[in-house]
């Protein structure tokens, strides 16, 4: 039953993520903005050809779409190797890993279909931004941050008979 919550909570982030892109895609030409919170948050309608926080994004190589395609789907696979061997009692761990995965699965979706993937979310102070990001990348933070968390909980005590 646990697993079926986790693959839902999977699911849920992948489907929310394309949802959300596809909305962008639609709605904003590319490089467009709507201000949401003057000062501080807008969306804008950019593509991330790179890995994380734009690594990699000016750089041009031979296969890069496909090189940055063949890498998260690794990870993606790495990640759910990991999370098939967690006990059922590391709950937090469990659902990070969850969030993770399907952010993973959701930006995987656009780099084999696009060979990019799409940013909105412009989160800013003054003449400072803060990479663009989305959904998917909003529910890996969420979930690593999760994991941090159960690594830094206490041990559960053990009663000794």
């Amino acid at each position: 039953m646990k697993r079926r919550l986790e693959l839902l909570v999977v699911a849920a982030v992948a489907v929310v993520d394309q949802a959300t892109k596809l909305l962008v895609v639609m709605e904003l030409g590319l490089h467009e903005t709507i201000e949401v919170i003057p000062g501080l948050l807008n969306l804008t309608h950019v593509r991330n050809s790179g890995v994380a926080f734009g690594f990699l994004n000016a750089a041009s190589f031979a296969f890069k779409p496909a090189l940055m395609a063949a890498l998260a789907f690794a990870a993606l696979i790495g990640v759910a190797l990991y999370a098939t061997q967690l006990s059922p009692h590391q709950k937090w761990a469990r659902t990070g890993l969850a969030l993770i995965l399907g952010g993973a699965a959701g930006n995987l979706v656009d780099r084999a279909r696009q060979g990019y993937v799409v940013d909105f979310v412009d989160v800013y102070w003054g003449t400072w931004h803060f990479w663009a990001f989305n959904v998917a990348d909003a529910a890996i933070s969420v979930g690593v941050s999760m994991l941090i968390l159960d690594l830094l909980r206490p041990a559960p005590r053990v009663s000794v008979g």
